[in-house]
């Protein structure tokens, strides 16, 4: 019985790595885990790529007019995370993000009300436009930053080397590397050593 299990699980993951290929590039060592989602609205699979020894749980998601995603070597995604983007979210190596967090390069939505239900409509009508402004910003986290749980990043920041975001974090400015930062908006509330990086 147990080798029924073990080759099913094995099968599923098969299955599942097979479909993703279709939505993103990967390495053979990522590994996307039952809760994972990757929705690539632009299908072309080069524009999420992810690096060696990368975890998904949560949900990486381009929109149909633009969008990429890079996740370096050995970072973390976690359960509930929704990464959205419609220009560009680059995220370094070795880089841990906890649950519950979103990650925004654009407003999702425009701000005029009308345009904003007309886009509304196409999306549940026809899915998503291939041509509105959303008035994108890349969002750049470099190696070895850590963000917490429940954080909240706009577009447009970068997260420096090192930085620790703290729970419940609304990032709105670029943060330092090797600095802690926490709050609603975001602030400096500690300073790192940063002797501890990776090199």
């Amino acid at each position: 019985m147990r080798i029924l299990t073990v080759a099913g699980t094995r099968m599923k993951k098969w299955l599942q790595r097979s479909r993703l290929r279709k939505s993103c590039v990967f390495e053979p060592t990522t590994v996307f885990h039952d809760t994972a989602r990757v929705l690539n609205h632009r299908r072309m699979p080069g524009a999420i790529v992810l690096g060696r020894s990368t975890h998904v749980r949560g949900e990486l998601f381009t929109f149909g007019h633009g969008g990429e995603i890079s996740l370096g070597d050995f970072c973390y995604v976690g359960e509930g995370t929704r990464i959205w983007s419609a220009k560009r979210i680059n995220i370094g190596h070795r880089v841990l993000i906890a649950h519950n967090v979103t990650i925004l390069d654009s407003l999702t939505h425009p701000l005029d009300a009308e345009k904003r239900h007309e886009h509304f409509r196409q999306i549940i009508t026809t899915g998503h436009p291939e041509n509105v402004d959303l008035d994108e910003r890349a969002v750049d986290i470099a190696d070895d930053a850590w963000i917490g749980c429940a954080v909240v990043i706009l577009r447009g920041v970068s997260v420096g080397s090192g930085a620790i975001v703290g729970a419940g974090s609304v990032v709105t400015d670029d943060v330092p590397a090797w600095t802690v930062v926490a709050g609603n908006p975001a602030r400096i509330v500690s300073r790192l050593d940063s002797d501890q990086s990776h090199g």
